[in-house]
């Protein structure tokens, strides 16, 4: 018999302890597309045909559509100036405004915010994020919104979705050499903490980024793999003159360097094209993938399988924090230049 052992995790509070062999089951295509059925999908009668409708509609434009059907008691509640510090908070649990989707909007505006969200992820990682977010806090209607700034008047605006293991933006499509719109979480409650995270919609990304870890020669992976990992929320943008942990990809062979653009790929595949876009141009403004490092480490080993569940990808306009233990957390900042440096 297998031993199983509770641990709570410190940020969020939340306790795991599954068994790593129902990991594939986990993560099947067909248990993503069954937990799509527990939300609803969009059925409102259009009279355009839905392709017409899709190829006009984009999350800013739904963004003002809600905006525009909030009543005066709403907006007090969940619509706040633009330059407000809230817009760029982030956490892996918490509750950007106090009332939930389900609760304080009505059934219409309930799907526009449905379709706000699904307009800034891919199909596949809308589907991930539909699982995650009703098995860790009851469902999408669980979640909460603030709407920054004034859609559609000619001003820059932001709609910003909080909860567990969630920060996502709709960014508002405006120039600032930010991607996403700033910093992101992401993170699922499933995870054993002795046999590694089974049913978690997030560890193929940990096994992707191992895969590279394992085609490191002897000493490339002395110069990868750290002691201690930093805190998984320190994630500023430091500029180029930082000193960054692991080993640089720029001392990476060719096959080597095409697998960790792999890991990339695998990364930004849950999010919307512009913004995957966006986040390139970001990569590149600090010099490219060679100018960035990639960190593994040993604490919190789940198991003592010697597959590290923390890792690191970092450069000067690049920090993704991926920690798997004892379930993920992940943590985003892409963007063109420090705070500080933005005019």
């Amino acid at each position: 018999m297998n031993e199983q052992r509770n641990v709570r995790c410190p940020e969020c509070g939340e306790m795991t302890s599954v068994d790593r062999r129902e990991f594939m089951k986990g993560v099947s295509a067909a248990a993503l597309a069954a937990s799509a059925g527990v939300m609803p999908v969009f059925a409102t009668p259009r009279v355009v045909s839905a392709a017409e409708e899709k190829a006009k509609t984009t999350p800013e434009t739904a963004v003002k559509r809600l905006y525009d059907s909030l009543n005066e008691k709403q907006k007090k509640v969940i619509c706040k100036p633009f330059d407000d510090p809230l817009r760029q908070k982030y956490s892996a649990n918490w509750a950007i405004t106090k009332p939930t989707i389900g609760e304080f909007f009505t059934k219409d505006q309930q799907e526009t915010i449905r379709e706000i969200f699904r307009g800034c992820t891919s199909e596949d990682g809308y589907q991930r994020f539909l699982k995650q977010m009703e098995e860790d806090y009851g469902g999408f209607g669980k979640y909460h919104i603030a709407i920054f700034g004034k859609p559609g008047q000619g001003e820059n605006f932001q709609w910003v979705m909080s909860g567990r293991h969630m920060t996502i933006r709709d960014d508002g499509n405006f120039a600032d050499g930010t991607a996403f719109g700033g910093p992101m979480v992401y993170g699922h409650g499933a995870g054993d903490s002795q046999k590694g995270l089974p049913g978690n919609v997030f560890y193929y990304q940990t096994l992707k980024a191992n895969e590279v870890f394992k085609m490191l020669d002897g000493k490339q992976q002395k110069k990868a793999l750290l002691d201690n990992s930093p805190p998984e929320d320190a994630v500023q943008i430091r500029g180029p003159m930082a000193k960054f942990p692991g080993i640089a990809i720029a001392e990476l062979s060719g096959d080597q360097k095409k697998l960790v653009e792999n890991v990339m790929h695998e990364l930004l595949a849950p999010y919307r094209a512009e913004d995957v876009k966006e986040a390139m141009g970001c990569l590149k403004s600090g010099g490219g993938l060679d100018k960035m490092h990639i960190a593994f480490y040993k604490d919190q080993d789940i198991g003592s399988d010697e597959i590290w569940d923390i890792w690191r990808l970092e450069g000067a306009t690049f920090v993704w924090h991926f920690r798997g233990a004892p379930h993920v957390h992940t943590y985003v900042n892409i963007a063109s230049k420090p705070p500080d440096q933005k005019t």
